[in-house]
């Protein structure tokens, strides 16, 4: 019911919103020539936005500038599944054309609330030197009841899946946040099966061992029950959506969180984008409200994977304590032997704690040193680890090395 009093709401404040925005540009309107006319139609365009539902984002990706050049980046679903797509992105270069293709790394995207998009602009980073491979999550509430549930186990498997697929002998591997745990399962189980394995595993800011330096997520997930989570963040997906009937943790759950957790960042984006429109700079709001939705690009995330995460990551720690088994086969990082492992962290990170991601190392026992190094960038923050330049110039070198090291 709550999930159906949210959207009515959202409805109604978009359409409200949408009319009082025209009224003060309206040259009908004698409230259209009151001094801060223009302001109160910028606050109004903003809350019109912020109450219609965004569609599925996308990455817009078209093109790159590479070794001084444009080339056009080409796009591709090379798997379609009920929960998942996995885009294939590369650069059309003469070179490639020629035969001589770029390394090809699969970008492992979380399932915490953000759509994929939110790593923009790591895959046009990576188009540099790769074909970029990238986990386009389905928002729950798009899934329909038919294709049935979809638990931790299943991400797992789903990256077991695509690593087959495109081949894991000459495969990097890159996991970001929520998507390093099950991603570090998926490569233990293809080596415990002696599988082949990526040439490379590379986590970042991830909660591999959430005991180490908890933050706040960490801290809810103890102080509470699963049931607690289940009776207060659950909620059923109503009408029209094709996911109707299905328990989910709705989107709107994660944007009050994401209000809470970074509310300076979001106050920041809503002020430059009503100031640039109040200003009448259509191009800048434009530029302005494309971050914004990128930043607050949500989704619905399937009940049982939600709670499956927070019991598996967050309050019994079944990685880092060797107890987790997924579909009855152990996930065992100690029988990773050939892959090499990078794990890259912020030193400000409030989301993933300090050594929670350089916790993998201790884990993958069968990795000699030589082909494991970590990364803590100083004075890095959650988001700074994909994005900005933190990411450009710390993070992404790191992991070009990586890469080219295993080639």
């Amino acid at each position: 019911m709550l999930y159906q009093i949210v959207e009515y709401q959202r409805a109604t404040m978009a359409a409200f919103a949408i009319q009082s925005s025209r009224a003060f540009v309206n040259p009908l309107n004698p409230f259209s020539y009151l001094p801060g006319a223009s302001d109160y139609s910028a606050c109004w365009e903003m809350l019109s936005r912020v109450g219609t539902p965004c569609n599925e984002p996308t990455f817009s990706i078209t093109s790159i500038q590479l070794r001084g050049r444009v080339v056009l980046v080409k796009e591709t679903i090379f798997l379609d599944s009920p929960f998942c797509r996995l885009r294939r992105f590369a650069a059309v270069a003469a070179e490639h054309e020629a035969g001589q293709p770029s390394r090809s790394i699969l970008l492992c995207a979380p399932l915490a609330g953000h759509h994929a998009v939110m790593l923009r602009e790591v895959v046009e980073s990576l188009l540099h030197d790769h074909i970029v491979y990238v986990t386009d999550w389905s928002n729950a509430r798009n899934v329909p009841l038919s294709d049935g549930p979809f638990h931790l186990d299943d991400y797992v498997l789903y990256i077991k899946r695509f690593i087959h697929q495109i081949e894991a002998e000459s495969l990097h591997v890159l996991a970001i946040c929520q998507a390093t745990v099950p991603t570090l399962a998926a490569v233990a189980l293809l080596a415990s099966e002696d599988e082949p394995t990526p040439r490379s595993l590379t986590l970042i800011g991830g909660p591999i061992d959430a005991r180490r330096s908890p933050t706040a997520i960490g801290n809810l997930a103890s102080r509470h029950s699963l049931q607690w989570f289940q009776r207060n963040l659950i909620h059923v997906v109503p009408a029209p959506y094709m996911g109707v009937g299905r328990q989910v943790c709705p989107s709107f759950v994660q944007v009050a969180g994401l209000a809470a957790a970074e509310s300076s960042s979001l106050t920041t984006l809503y002020w430059d984008f009503c100031f640039s429109l109040a200003r009448g700079d259509a191009e800048l709001a434009h530029r302005h409200w494309q971050a914004l939705e990128t930043y607050s690009a949500v989704l619905d995330m399937a009940a049982e994977f939600y709670l499956d995460t927070i019991s598996t990551v967050f309050q019994n720690f079944h990685l880092p304590l060797g107890t987790w088994q997924v579909q009855g086969h152990a996930v065992r990082p100690q029988d990773i032997r050939t892959t090499a492992l990078l794990t890259i962290e912020g030193e400000c990170d409030e989301i993933s704690g300090c050594g929670q991601t350089h916790a993998a190392h201790d884990l993958c026992q069968g990795i000699a040193l030589p082909g494991k190094r970590h990364v803590t960038v100083p004075r890095c923050g959650h988001y700074d680890l994909f994005s900005g330049p933190c990411w450009r110039t710390e993070v992404f070198p790191r992991i070009c090395n990586m890469t080219r090291l295993g080639t």
